[in-house]
């Protein structure tokens, strides 16, 4: 089983941050550092690797926020569609329950299939049909189902499938830029995880200097 991470990626960069920020502030650490190569501009490559984390991690979070957005936009317009085509087809079942030969052709026989792809093909089946054939509008007419309402329906099957491929142009952003913060946090770890080992031997006297670079010491 996989374990937790210990910290959050924004606890991680605030403790990057504060360590590499006290590495130059604090003059017995940064002399302890410096002997070991670890002087000014060394830090500063730290501080670029973390910065270059810090924006591949808030843009990360910016499409997170817009997939989820894009997501819920989509989900509203299937669930009114799926609502209207519901009630649609149940009248329709009724209507045409004697015409085997036109409820075939609407798609109405059996259950309403539930997966996303065959739901849509059935739902699109029904409209195109519908608006096609007067005298099937005819007959929905009976049950209230007017000209104006298949229309609005088939409209609504275009908003569907407009705001889905919206959704997963989106959720393929986001995926990259999750991707991209994975990459920009690998080599920010790396970079620490020798600094750490540096400033530990550096600072091997004076072991307590070490909480001001974010690492508990055990007294």
């Amino acid at each position: 089983m996989a374990t937790k991470p210990k910290f959050s990626e924004a606890e991680t960069m605030e403790q990057y941050r504060v360590a590499l920020e006290n590495a130059v502030a604090q003059p017995a650490i940064a002399a302890a550092l410096a002997e070991l190569g670890y002087d000014t501009a060394t830090i500063s490559e730290g501080k670029t690797l973390l910065l270059g984390t810090r924006q591949s991690y808030d843009a990360n979070k910016t499409e997170d926020d817009e997939t989820s957005a894009a997501y819920s936009v989509f989900s509203g317009k299937r669930e009114k569609l799926d609502d209207t085509f519901t009630g649609h087809r149940k009248k329709a079942k009724v209507i045409f329950r004697k015409d085997p030969v036109t409820a075939e052709k609407l798609m109405i026989t059996g259950s309403l299939p539930r997966t996303y792809i065959k739901w849509l093909e059935a739902t699109k089946k029904f409209y195109s049909i519908a608006l096609s054939d007067r005298a099937i509008q005819v007959k929905l007419y009976r049950l209230k189902i007017t000209v104006d309402d298949l229309n609005a329906a088939n409209t609504l099957i275009s908003e569907v499938e407009s705001t889905r491929s919206e959704y997963l142009k989106e959720k393929g952003e986001s995926q990259a830029s999750t991707q991209a913060k994975d990459d920009a946090f690998a080599k920010l770890d790396d970079w620490m995880s020798e600094f750490y080992a540096v400033a530990k031997i550096g600072l091997e006297d004076n072991p307590q200097l070490l909480e001001s670079l974010g690492k508990l010491v055990r007294n």
